[in-house]
């Protein structure tokens, strides 16, 4: 069952094309979020799915209906805004309330559902409270609280976290998927945090310039971008190019810079004599061989970066340079020549 439709959707500012004939299918009860760079268009959208914007081209229809043209708050759906957008001079059960307020409601039904929203979002007891004597993450659950009093069919999240330390962000995020879940709610979110659409989304979408660059599960887009902007957005990679040839049962790559590279058997978009991009995610390489088929690389160390858990390593390889997670306890400094070895199975063709 589809929650929410967004069908050709087109928006311009002068001549910024914003949104450039986007087209998504949100299912009902699923964590979807928007996940894109700065400016490439998600918070346009959620604001001509809220009706803040009205699209140049294309509709949005909710549960079957088309409502392109249906105002704000006729259309069952609740927002929480980046900065929270709180009241200053209204008590916490004042903001709650508002939208309730506005609908028309009783007031045993308005004070009923703000306590219900409290409950809901842990902060029972503070009520009488200002925004200005809360912490950031209790005025971003006053928003949340909000948007969830007027009982919305799907609930809206503009980068709601980004006011957040990282550690409460982490908290919050992890608070957040749970109600969601526990409600059930059709939750639509925007964020260009990519670590945070991750740990929380059914599935995302990316976004760049507009356009929707790939649809699918976190682990799906992770695992198989449908391009390079995709593989270099999420997460890190180390690009190979080339052109592809045949050698006894394997395909090798012949990169630019003169490596040799084993690609994994039977993928169907890699052709003898073709040019082709592939790419090797950091934590794919190791120190040492796992197999006597795994591909090498030597290079010098230009930068070594203290992670933790792991080290993040820089290597320059003739010009090409290639990222590397190691153990935190192998001692590698800048100028030391290293050699890095991956399994041709942990080759990710980009296609063109």
């Amino acid at each position: 069952m589809v929650s929410l439709t967004i069908e050709g959707v087109t928006k311009r500012f002068d001549s910024v094309t914003a949104l450039d004939g986007v087209s998504l299918e949100i299912p009902h009860g699923r964590f979807f979020t928007i996940l894109g760079p700065s400016g490439c268009g998600k918070t346009t959208l959620l604001r001509v799915v809220a009706g803040f914007e009205l699209p140049d081209a294309g509709r949005v229809i909710m549960e079957g209906s088309d409502i392109t043209l249906v105002p704000p708050h006729k259309r069952g759906m609740g927002m929480v805004f980046q900065n929270y957008a709180l009241w200053p001079h209204m008590k916490v059960r004042d903001n709650v309330a508002y939208g309730l307020r506005v609908r028309g409601l009783p007031k045993a039904e308005v004070a009923r559902r703000v306590m219900e929203a409290l409950r809901l979002v842990g902060l029972e007891g503070l009520e009488d409270r200002f925004p200005s004597q809360l912490s950031g993450g209790q005025q971003q659950r006053v928003a949340l609280a909000r948007a969830l009093a007027i009982e919305p069919k799907v609930l809206l999240l503009d980068e709601p976290l980004s006011n957040l330390d990282a550690k409460l962000r982490v908290e919050v995020r992890a608070e957040l998927k749970a109600l969601q879940r526990r409600l059930g709610i059709t939750t639509l979110y925007v964020t260009h945090d990519q670590e945070e659409a991750f740990a929380i989304s059914d599935l995302v979408a990316i976004i760049n310039r507009g356009r929707i660059e790939q649809v699918g599960a976190p682990r799906e887009i992770y695992t198989n971008p449908a391009n390079r902007f995709v593989a270099s957005f999420i997460g890190e990679s180390t690009f190979f190019e080339g052109l592809v040839r045949r050698e006894g049962p394997h395909l090798i790559l012949t990169t630019r810079e003169g490596l040799t590279i084993t690609l994994p058997r039977g993928h169907e978009g890699l052709t003898p004599g073709a040019p082709a991009l592939v790419a090797v995610r950091p934590e794919a390489f190791t120190l040492t061989p796992s197999t006597p088929e795994d591909n090498v690389i030597e290079g010098t160390v230009v930068h070594v970066a203290f992670m933790g858990n792991y080290q993040k390593v820089h290597l320059d390889c003739g010009g090409l340079r290639v990222v590397a997670m190691v153990p935190p306890s192998v001692g590698l400094s800048g100028g030391e020549r290293c050699r890095l070895f991956f399994s041709p199975d942990a080759v990710v063709h980009i296609p063109a």
